[in-house]
């Protein structure tokens, strides 16, 4: 199974920032962590802080990959041209937290994308990737 996921503004500084929500690690080092517990699984990563590289990314891969695992980041509560890219596709697409949104500001607790996805996994750190790939074995 092909697996994209796809990391949106600011998750490039995971392991740096706000360490006291997001953790020390690197998403990087945890990717190396997530391939080598799903070895049966081709596990590609994007990560970008523009919304239309995240758009062209996900259109891309709608003919490209079985599923994508997206935190679209702060676009998650902002971005109706995300959740248009996701509706208009046909693949599985799986949103992530790593931190729970609903016990953080107010303006974090609702998702413009969570409709228009197949499931949402959050606020169990960057766990929340493997339960993600976990679920997609079953």
């Amino acid at each position: 199974m092909k697996i994209i996921i796809i990391n949106g503004p600011n998750l490039n500084l995971l392991g740096k920032r706000e360490t006291n929500i997001y953790g020390n690690e690197s998403f990087e080092d945890y990717l190396d962590v997530l391939k080598e517990k799903f070895p049966n699984f081709q596990i590609d990563y994007f990560q970008s802080n523009h919304e239309g590289e995240i758009i062209d990314k996900i259109h891309y891969s709608d003919e490209n990959y079985n599923a994508i695992l997206i935190n679209a980041g702060g676009y998650s509560h902002t971005s109706v041209a995300i959740f248009d890219a996701i509706k208009a596709i046909s693949c599985q697409v799986i949103e992530i937290h790593i931190s729970n949104i609903y016990s953080r500001e107010d303006f974090r607790a609702k998702s413009l994308l969570s409709s228009a996805c197949k499931s949402v996994i959050c606020g169990f750190g960057l766990k929340s990737y493997y339960l993600a790939l976990e679920s997609l074995r079953c």
